[in-house]
């Protein structure tokens, strides 16, 4: 966290904890005489008006010379990697949603028109036609999310995504958009494309967090976020 006389990036998580960080990081700026780092313990407990338990130390830190991207880029936490294969209304409701959430989103399509001029800082927005050619080097780990504007699109992910697991197995969450009714004539192309039953069980269909009703874009990319989120 950089605390600054008038501004604050990032946070420790908020509370008094934070609120106590805060001060005295402005303390030591007003006084002039934070020339070095240095740490301090803070208790959670009743001295601090909290009641979690436990000892957190903190390191302070004077900061040399203005506030610059590469101040801020450190200062940003890494989200876990989302690869988004599709730019169609669901998609772009979710990549609303996940702005505002820990993830890095990697935002694919086959058509280069259909991104937004303005993209939040953490979404990468890749032409790739064909499209499944983005798969191979997705970052491991990734949570792929398949909402093309194609079912034939949407098959040939779902397969790029099944080879890579077959090869290494590092992809953490395969989605796919539709009805159980999608799902049964994927599986089926799949099995006569010679892969298993238990290759296929890797990818979920319908996505989305049970229990949400509703069909709109946003209450659709809301589920989706809240099922990466429980992951």
């Amino acid at each position: 966290m950089a605390v600054l006389n008038n501004r604050v990036i990032n946070t420790l998580g908020g509370g008094h904890l934070e609120f106590s960080a805060i001060a005295l990081a402005r303390q030591c700026l007003k006084d002039g005489a934070f020339d070095s780092p240095f740490s301090r313990r803070f208790a959670l407990g009743p001295s601090l008006g909290q009641c979690c338990g436990g000892v957190v130390e903190l390191g302070f830190e004077p900061l040399q010379g203005p506030l610059d991207t590469g101040l801020v880029q450190r200062l940003r936490t890494r989200g876990t990697p989302v690869a988004l294969f599709g730019g169609g209304h669901v998609g772009q409701a979710l990549v609303r949603v996940l702005q505002t959430l820990p993830f890095e989103v990697r935002w694919v399509d086959s058509r280069d028109e259909i991104f937004p001029l303005e993209v939040p800082a953490h979404v990468q927005c890749e032409h790739s036609d064909p499209v499944q050619a983005a798969v191979p080097d997705l970052a491991p780990g990734s949570r792929v999310l398949i909402m093309s504007f194609s079912h034939a699109e949407d098959l040939d992910i779902v397969q790029a995504c099944l080879k890579r697991q077959r090869a290494q197995g590092d992809l953490a969450f395969i989605g796919l958009i539709g009805s159980k009714t999608k799902w049964a004539t994927f599986r089926h192309r799949l099995r006569e494309r010679g892969f298993s039953d238990q290759e296929c069980d890797q990818v979920t269909c319908p996505i989305g967090l049970p229990g949400i009703e509703g069909k709109e874009p946003e209450v659709i990319a809301v589920a989706v976020a809240a099922q990466l989120l429980q992951r």
